[in-house]
């Protein structure tokens, strides 16, 4: 078997991605729109690649973190609206402008460098006013709200076209939290109106909120993890979940195969010794590639419908797995590390509950050294 390249791979269903784009978008309360966010390289899937599969059905928005994303869509011929979730940093206006990027603002300075620059050009620039309700990382105080708009009447290239906030517990038991960020939000609303300023697009739910909090919907709404087919640790556990499915897989193949005796030790520091004659494989993927450490000793592949354990310690570069169980081994067998086979099973929630994070950095730290393949399927 002949390859061109190292046989390690992440496999993207972009027909699974429509299909959780449009399971959300179903779920909205009619006439909301939403927001496909594809920050961080689409959580890893392919920003680029996404991002066209998604408009192809009518995507309504793009939300993106970094100006820089929302140029590289651009570039690759996105048209729809595209949402920098984070703002811009200071010398970046000049790129919102010309790529018609809209951005949210937190910060007087950043409509200032903003204004002046779309005002060069002859142009109006729209952005989202990020409230703080309770998140605490970015956005403007309730209290600074007022004050803050009525700072805008000098800048007659700009227009407060949006306002959002964001969800800090969701997901969580207690809708009390939730509950109080909401009514923070409308407050905020409400205090903007008051002063003239009614705005196009109000946003509060994520994916979470999505899920649990219809009330929350508004008309617009914005879909991240859930959009990718994670749920276990994104969504309330109390609530039927969406329909949702794995848009990334995770594939290598065996390069190595040997016969060891009972007692043989395996990997850096010796951290695993057979307590049998044992089968033993070794795959090229290894912590560079996204396969967490944390998984020596501690994980397991499919190959050839059945479970296979990781055993030693999860190198840069190639890892080793114990297949005296799997039946008729050979040398270039594709195993997965996340996927279905036969089955049976091994998702981005079940590698991230092995190792105490979520499941978001499993499949954003799979490494861009790992080719990804796009495909309807």
């Amino acid at each position: 078997m002949l390859y061109q390249q190292r046989p390690t791979w992440a496999e993207i269903s972009l027909t699974a991605l429509k299909h959780n784009y449009l399971t959300i978008k179903n779920h909205l309360t009619a006439g909301a729109q939403l927001m496909a966010v594809v920050k961080a390289d689409a959580y890893g899937h392919g920003a680029v690649e996404c991002s066209r599969a998604l408009e192809s059905i009518g995507a309504d928005w793009f939300g993106v973190a970094l100006v820089e994303e929302g140029v590289e869509l651009r570039r690759a011929g996105i048209v729809r609206p595209i949402f920098c979730l984070g703002g811009f940093w200071r010398g970046q206006a000049e790129n919102v402008v010309k790529h018609d990027l809209t951005v949210a603002i937190f910060r007087l300075d950043q409509a200032e460098e903003l204004d002046a620059k779309a005002r060069e050009t002859g142009r109006i620039a729209n952005f989202h006013l990020k409230v703080d309700t309770g998140m605490g990382r970015l956005g403007m105080r309730l209290d600074e709200v007022a004050d803050f708009a009525r700072s805008l009447e000098p800048f007659h290239h700009l227009k407060l076209d949006g306002v959002m906030t964001h969800f800090a517990d969701a997901d969580g038991d207690d809708p009390a939290y939730t509950e109080a960020q909401m009514a923070r939000y409308d407050e905020a609303v409400r205090i903007l109106r008051d002063l003239s300023f009614d705005s196009s697009w109000r946003h509060l739910a994520n994916s979470a909120g999505i899920h649990a909090y219809p009330q929350s919907h508004d008309n617009l709404a914005r879909a991240g993890a859930t959009l990718y087919g994670l749920s276990r640790d994104v969504l309330s556990p109390k609530l039927e979940p969406f329909d949702l499915r794995p848009v990334m897989s995770l594939h290598s193949r065996i390069v190595m195969l040997k016969t060891v005796p009972a007692g043989t030790p395996l990997g850096y520091g010796c951290a695993f010794t057979t307590k049998r004659e044992s089968r033993i494989a070794t795959i090229p993927i290894g912590y560079a590639d996204g396969l967490r450490r944390a998984h020596s000793n501690n994980g397991r592949a499919l190959l050839r419908g059945s479970f296979a354990p990781i055993v030693g310690r999860v190198s840069m570069d190639l890892t080793i797995i114990d297949v005296t169980d799997a039946p008729n081994v050979e040398v270039g067998d594709e195993v997965i590390l996340i996927g279905e086979q036969d089955g049976l099973r091994i998702t981005a929630e079940d590698l991230a509950e092995q190792v105490g994070t979520i499941s978001y950095e499993i499949v954003t730290g799979i490494s861009a050294r790992v080719p990804r393949v796009h495909a309807n399927s």
